[in-house]
């Protein structure tokens, strides 16, 4: 690799800059369509693969990604435990053990019950990323659809003549400002869908209202400029702002119908595009507001106790002394598995293995704000021409 590109890259990797709404007016802002200013070169999925290497081998890895922290305490307390009873058990020279049986019988129970644990959570967690993968693949189609037939049909005469090149004359046509406005507007709402969903998911209410009222001199906020101007966000009367920017992206359908931009069958395919958005988030929805049933939780946590404090007796015999090291490993293990499990169970947060929705959500505005931008540039001109492909 070039050492110019890859510093083209290096310099690629912050954030892009936000949109930034022009002024209130429909018809004002079809007046200022700038394309967006201070992009930086960029490759699909810039921020996803972000990554830095890997220094050590997950084997010795401790603290980011890991559950240590959060078993510690319990692999303590079960190390103290087992150190009593075998202190006990030497200095009294009785026997504490028990039947291996016992523990058997045990270690099945406890097998299943983390196994079923850990594959359930695991489980929410594949469907809420197959979902949000759904519903970005829908702001696509729906932006693909937008930028594309706004204004009806645009021919190019690639290699015709022009006796053919002045007969579909009449099929480039040029937008009106309010309607140019329009478009922008409704793919802007879409671009804040991702962003609105991320925040209702993590109950971040009024997280992208809020972004609007700050000025461009200030911090940009991600997704900042993205909802229409004049917009009354109803989060705090329980309607949640991905389903309201569906009116906004519903409506636009129906006046593009009107306007003869997407005749009835494009439209009702649009239209399901949205219904398969909004199922998608429903499911998210449901994802992270049904918790794991509580009896569930309270009766593996005492099972795993039960079996940390019966397991010494077992071992003790045995291993004396090394009975603390052993209780210690197999207590490190079953605690971690189902610490994994608290995580994997609401993958819409900030942990490190959560869903990395914040990288997602700004790869996916990276790329519709590419797509705006040269839909911005085929409207300029005085005659449309097609998209990505410059003056043929």
């Amino acid at each position: 690799m070039a050492p110019g590109y890859r510093d083209q890259i290096a310099r690629s990797r912050s954030a892009s800059p936000p949109f930034h709404d022009t002024p209130n007016t429909l018809l004002s802002q079809s007046q200022h369509l700038p394309a967006t200013l201070g992009r930086k070169v960029a490759y699909p999925y810039n921020q996803l693969h972000n990554r830095k290497p890997r220094r050590w081998p997950l084997v010795l890895r401790f603290i980011k990604g890991a559950i240590h922290r959060d078993i510690a305490l319990a692999v303590f307390f079960h190390a103290a435990f087992t150190t009593l009873i075998v202190f006990l058990h030497v200095r009294l020279q009785h026997s504490f053990g028990l039947p291996s049986s016992v523990v058997s019988s045990l270690s099945i129970v406890v097998g299943l019950m983390l196994v079923f644990r850990n594959q359930t959570a695991y489980q929410r967690f594949w469907d809420g990323r197959n979902n949000f993968a759904t519903i970005i693949t829908s702001v696509r189609n729906l932006m693909r659809s937008f930028l594309v037939c706004s204004g009806g049909p645009a021919w190019e005469p690639w290699g015709s003549d022009a006796q053919e090149a002045s007969s579909h004359a009449a099929c480039k046509t040029q937008l009106t400002a309010a309607e140019c406005a329009d478009v922008e507007r409704t793919a802007r709402a879409l671009l804040a869908v991702p962003d609105s969903i991320k925040n209702t998911l993590r109950t971040e209410w009024g997280a992208l209202a809020a972004s609007c009222m700050v000025s461009p001199d200030q911090h940009a906020y991600p997704g900042q400029g993205l909802l229409p101007q004049g917009l009354r966000v109803h989060e705090d009367q329980g309607l949640a702002l991905p389903v309201q920017l569906m009116f906004l992206v519903e409506g636009f359908i129906a006046r593009g119908q009107a306007r003869g931009w997407f005749h009835a069958p494009q439209a009702s395919q649009l239209t399901v595009q949205v219904n398969t958005l909004m199922d998608a988030f429903g499911k998210m929805e449901t994802i992270r507001l049904t918790q794991f049933p509580v009896a569930i939780l309270i009766h593996q946590r005492q099972v795993l106790a039960l079996f940390g404090c019966v397991l010494p007796f077992a071992v003790v015999d045995e291993s004396h002394w090394w009975a603390v090291l052993i209780v210690a490993l197999i207590m490190f293990t079953l605690y971690g598995i189902e610490a994994i499990a608290c995580q994997l169970e609401d993958p819409f947060g900030y942990d490190r293995n959560d869903i990395k929705m914040d990288v997602i959500v700004e790869d996916v505005r990276v790329e519709m704000g590419v797509m705006l931008d040269e839909w911005r540039s085929t409207v300029a001109g005085p005659v449309r021409r097609c998209m990505f492909m410059g003056d043929v």
